[in-house]
């Protein structure tokens, strides 16, 4: 088991590169499945729910070469297991993305009920609802969802809610069903047009996609191709907080300022200077304590989920109070027992956080519970005074590549080490 230990107090300054979006490249990696030919996914990131995926792949089937520079051909195009199996899948919620390109291509598909962060429930009855619109016969025991269909059938479908994983895989589904499928309530993430345009370049036809209503007509067949994920915007932003956590300044380069512009305003709020070049992000501090800044999040284009924590431990030692009030996930103020740990001034009443903003936060020992506030708690530690160390950091590994390494690049004193 590894841990992350941090010297705090060092001010965060220099140059990274953002790598390819996680929440892109699984998606793409299971579209992969619908293709009658291999797919070359360049800008692919180097993280264990990539390396979860193509597990799970290659035990359907699928066979891939990962490259040095970052590119991945796979080839999904015959699979032979139609199973995604619990061993698996139990770690990872993206993987009831295979449910969907399977049921299209295949007729039948069997996969368990996924796991992932315990942030919160998040039901897979939306994903099940629209397949059965779309003449899927669905039946689940045993822990498994089992989808028979004779033929998917293109329909309006209408989500209760905004679901970025229910939009992915009905969008996959629709490419190959018979007529047109529209999607009502669609999630409108970047993720999600980057999603579009590699199955508009294998052959798909849709349109709308990064609005809430997405048109599918569907075709008999899709071919592979070479598509490259876009840059990580989370990745991007819990840089730009580390920065501004520390007093700083970084440019980000391989990134997409215009995929993440609530969380720009916000860090503009704290006091932060940013400028743009191209596809570059620069954010200078100028050694100042940031301002606190009162957040809300909600679906895209509104401020993300994902981001949250990051800002709770900026809040922590900014001037002045305010207040988070988290939206999308039940159970995502994990992070509020360890940063109080610190001296954080933290009170929860219900989905809100107060923070009275403290000069200086000082180590201690922390417990990480999910990949964001891992993130959290590492930007907490920089800016601390003293030795953190923080524990289960597997968590972290799911979505930021060698974040210990692109810290230290930027002056930070921090090490991996093993227990």
């Amino acid at each position: 088991m590894y841990k992350l230990v941090i010297k705090g107090g060092k001010t965060l300054n220099g140059t990274v590169k953002i790598a390819g979006s996680k929440n892109a490249a699984l998606p793409i990696l299971f579209a992969s499945i619908l293709a009658d030919g291999p797919l070359k996914v360049n800008n692919i990131p180097h993280l264990s729910d990539v390396s979860t995926t193509l597990r799970l792949l290659m035990d359907m089937g699928a066979e891939f070469i990962l490259e040095s520079d970052n590119s991945l051909h796979i080839d999904a195009s015959k699979l032979t297991k139609l199973t995604g199996e619990y061993s698996l899948v139990k770690t990872m919620r993206a993987s009831i993305l295979a449910l969907g390109p399977m049921l299209a291509k295949y007729k039948k598909a069997k996969i368990s009920l996924p796991g992932g962060c315990a942030i919160g429930t998040r039901p897979v009855n939306l994903h099940l609802k629209a397949l059965e619109e779309l003449s899927a016969k669905i039946e689940v025991k045993g822990g498994y969802i089992y989808a028979t269909t004779d033929q998917l059938i293109g329909t309006d479908i209408h989500f209760e809610q905004v679901s970025v994983t229910a939009t992915e895989n009905i969008l996959m589904a629709a490419t190959l069903a018979q007529g047109q499928s529209t999607i009502h309530n669609a999630a409108q993430e970047p993720e999600i047009v980057d999603l579009a345009n590699c199955l508009i370049s294998m052959g798909a036809k849709i349109t709308g996609a990064g609005t809430a209503i997405i048109s599918i007509q569907g075709v008999s067949n899709l071919s592979g191709i070479s598509h490259s994920v876009c840059p990580d915007r989370i990745e991007a932003g819990t840089y730009l907080v580390a920065a501004a956590i520390t007093g700083g300044k970084i440019t980000l380069k391989n990134a997409r300022p215009q995929s993440m512009q609530a969380v720009i305003d916000k860090l503009i709020e704290t006091g932060a200077d940013i400028s743009y070049g191209k596809n570059s992000i620069t954010l200078d501090m100028k050694g100042e304590r940031p301002k606190a800044v009162n957040i809300k999040t909600s679906a895209y284009p509104n401020f993300p989920t994902d981001m949250q924590a990051q800002f709770c431990a900026l809040n922590c030692i900014a001037d002045g109070q305010s207040a988070i009030t988290e939206t999308i996930f039940e159970n995502r103020f994990m992070h509020i027992p360890e940063l109080s740990r610190m001296g954080a001034q933290l009170t929860l009443e219900g989905n809100t956080v107060i923070c009275k903003g403290v000069k200086s936060l000082t180590g201690a020992n922390l417990m990480a519970t999910d990949l964001r506030a891992s993130a959290s708690l590492v930007l907490a530690g920089l800016a601390a005074t003293g030795t953190t160390t923080i524990e289960r950091v597997y968590h972290l590994d799911r979505g930021y590549e060698t974040i210990e390494e692109k810290l230290k690049l930027l002056g930070a004193q921090i090490e991996r080490i093993q227990d």
